[in-house]
């Protein structure tokens, strides 16, 4: 059975760009916005409001607020694979997130302006940024927060423990840069830290996109929006392919609860699937054409561009035995989630103003871990449909360490950070030493390297398969969002990013959607306006 309705804009996701693009779009109360989501509103469930759960949700994979799949084997680890996943449910990713809270750095926002234009310039992107957060925290730089936005920001924690304390200390002099206290302050990137920014509301509990953007003010349990907002969510919506009249995109094709049904838009279809949003392009017939053509989809527009940019950050982990006495979080807070941390250049001296490498602490089983993520990776992936099933999963190759200067990298982290922090982390407290890798393995190449891959983790930072740049510099959408070669679609989440952002990217994803949102009301503003000029004068 199918049945059809129109709207002016139909979003697909809901995750950090959707739901900040579904709530920005029909604030106007005038334009009607179809919102789509495959999963169900999951808010008030435990694991989802409950911070402490954050650290493992990703590791465990509930299968309810999960799609459910795995990566193509990494030949640079040794064919290993990994789960190819991210959240379905209200929020996506951001409801299972480990609710870090990092903005991409001026440095990185220089080389989308380059490449983009002032759009996207470090001031800009800055401004835009106060919009969105309600940050509670401290900064030697209030200007550059925001506090009357809907994202909650939590530094925490208020007291930091012993184990913080003696970590921050120790990266302190083994690294040469001093503490900082507001790692998203421009004027400070670099340096350790003993308070992490989260994803959280005051109380501590998960903030995610849709609590900040389609909260009792914005929309109903029953997905309507409230006070005259024409916005209608639907759940458990898994959306197909969009369709197409000629070359423009008129609507998409989705099944809810096992009906097939089909929603067309007057204005435009917006694409924010996150990891899923190349499938979905492919499906729909923009992508290479010898593959579409393999697979019996018919082409809509052929670019060899779409999923070929995927990149994502390193992990890897460094351990150590502690001081039984000390804790790792205080016990009022345990919220807080790490303990401490830092972010580095990268240690051989290469741009040693840009971020290159991020450290996290993190305790448990009375060991203190750090996990390590190289921030600039030269290795990419890609992503591949394997046929037309809409619901069949795709090829995706991430191609870890494909590139031989990544493995270098982050043995130089090990090297040279982590071995002098560990001697300073001892000196400090002879309880902490390094135990795994141990300093012998370190010491000798072979072993290091074998090391690393053999306990390389994965990350969910995956980005720039859809890479915002112009067509012959490899894009697939302009600096609008705008899909190359078609009109009226857009993509706008982490898989347009254009260079690796150098943090988490949940914050990118927000502010993406942010920025297309408003550049898409002043498009339709304009419009509105030209077509009154045109009336006058036709009067």
């Amino acid at each position: 059975m199918e049945r059809k309705m129109m709207v002016d804009y139909i979003i697909i996701g809901t995750g950090p760009a959707g739901a900040v693009i579904a709530k920005t779009l029909s604030d106007d109360k005038k334009s009607s916005v179809l919102l789509l989501e495959a999963g169900e509103n999951n808010d008030k469930d435990k694991p989802i409001r409950d911070s402490t759960y954050a650290p493992s949700l990703e590791e465990h994979f509930y299968p309810k607020y999960f799609w459910q799949g795995e990566g193509a084997p990494q030949e640079g680890l040794d064919d290993r694979a990994f789960e190819w996943t991210t959240g379905r449910l209200l929020g996506g990713g951001s409801s299972i997130n480990g609710e870090q809270y990092v903005r991409p750095t001026s440095a990185a926002f220089r080389e989308w302006a380059k490449l983009l234009g002032p759009l996207w310039s470090p001031k800009r992107a800055i401004l835009r940024f106060k919009k969105l957060e309600k940050y509670n925290g401290r900064s030697n730089n209030r200007l550059s927060r925001g506090y009357r936005g809907r994202i909650d920001i939590r530094q925490a924690p208020k007291n930091p423990t012993t184990m913080a304390n003696k970590l921050v200390a120790a990266i302190e002099q083994a690294t040469g840069y001093d503490e900082i206290l507001d790692y998203n302050d421009p004027r400070t990137p670099l340096g350790p830290f003993k308070c992490w920014q989260l994803y959280q509301n005051p109380d501590g509990t998960r903030e995610n996109s849709s609590r900040a953007f389609l909260s009792s003010d914005i929309m109903r349990p029953n997905g309507l929006g409230v006070n005259k907002r024409k916005l209608n969510v639907f759940f458990n919506s898994t959306v197909l392919r969009v369709l197409f009249l000629d070359n423009r995109a008129n609507g998409v094709e989705f099944l809810k609860e096992g009906t097939r049904m089909r929603a067309f838009a007057r204005r435009k279809v917006i694409i924010s699937a996150g990891i899923n949003s190349p499938q979905l392009l492919m499906l729909s017939g923009i992508g290479p054409a010898k593959l579409l053509q393999q697979a019996g989809i018919p082409v809509v527009y052929d670019n060899p561009h779409v999923g070929r940019n995927l990149r994502n950050h390193t992990l890897n982990f460094a351990s150590f035995s502690t001081n039984p006495s000390d804790h790792a979080l205080p016990s009022n807070d345990p919220n807080a989630l790490y303990t401490g941390g830092a972010f580095l250049p990268d240690p051989i001296g290469k741009n040693p103003s840009r971020r290159a490498v991020q450290l996290i602490g993190m305790a448990g089983d009375g060991m203190l871990n750090i996990a390590i993520l190289f921030l600039r990776p030269k290795s990419h992936g890609s992503i591949q449909i394997q046929n037309r099933d809409p619901l069949k999963i795709v090829l995706a190759d991430e191609g870890f360490l494909a590139n031989p200067d990544d493995l270098e990298s982050v043995k130089n982290v090990y090297k040279i950070y982590i071995k002098e922090i560990a001697a300073q982390l001892e000196a400090i407290d002879p309880s902490y030493r390094l135990v795994s890798p141990t300093l012998d393995e370190i010491d000798d190449d072979s072993r290091l390297e074998e090391f690393i891959k053999q306990n390389f983790d994965h990350n969910h930072h995956q980005q720039g398969s859809l890479r915002m740049a112009p067509l012959k510099r490899g894009g697939v959408v302009d600096r609008r969002g705008r899909v190359h070669g078609v009109r009226d679609l857009i993509v706008a989440d982490a898989s347009i990013i254009p260079f690796t952002v150098d943090g988490n990217t949940s914050a990118a994803a927000f502010l993406i959607g942010y920025t297309i949102a408003r550049q898409i009301k002043m498009q339709a503003k304009n419009r509105r306006r030209i077509a009154n000029l045109y009336k006058d004068h036709e009067e």
